[in-house]
């Protein structure tokens, strides 16, 4: 996802958190992280949906550049994977009684290294939903079934990565102490 993404969120919030050049000082020197994107550029607030009436958000309205909108061309196959990735994420968030977005943000803030989440609320009603997701804390169980949904550190759509998220691969370096 173009930002973060089902998948990008991985890369770009999570992963931006946990690159050995930045995660491992941060926490010895007990400097923060800031994690950016954490709704995958959209893609994770709940609008980018298989059974929505019509995938489409004010980004893809506005956008000018085609090299961007292309992150969203739902005519591309990848892109179609995080649109699955996207639902199947909506699904774990129905389920633990939370919104897609109180999901995205929990997720990005669960990691240890992460002081906070830099958010883009367009609206007032945005920022209130964001900030919803201050106080939740997902179970174990939600985490492990996101893993499932995306593959720690990797990309459903490979052209949205900006680097790699190996580190990503051991669960104790995505989760806080319990």
């Amino acid at each position: 996802m173009s930002g973060s993404s089902a998948s990008s969120r991985r890369t770009h919030c999570s992963s931006a958190a946990s690159r050995p050049t930045c995660c491992r000082p941060a926490r010895r020197t007990g400097w923060g992280v800031l994690a950016w994107s954490p709704l995958a550029g959209g893609w994770l607030t709940g609008r980018w949906r298989r059974d929505a009436a019509q995938a489409s958000s004010h980004r893809t309205r506005t956008m000018p550049f085609s090299h961007t909108l292309a992150h969203y061309d739902l005519s591309v196959p990848a892109n179609q994977a995080k649109l699955d990735a996207a639902t199947a994420l909506a699904g774990i968030a129905d389920e633990a009684g939370l919104t897609l977005i109180q999901l995205a943000l929990a997720f990005v803030t669960t990691h240890p290294a992460v002081t906070a989440a830099i958010i883009g609320p367009r609206t007032a009603a945005h920022l209130h939903d964001q900030l919803q997701a201050a106080d939740v804390v997902l179970t174990s169980d939600v985490l492990d079934r996101i893993d499932q949904v995306v593959a720690p550190g990797t990309d459903v759509n490979p052209h949205d990565a900006s680097y790699g998220a190996a580190v990503l691969a051991d669960p104790r370096r995505r989760r806080r102490a319990a």
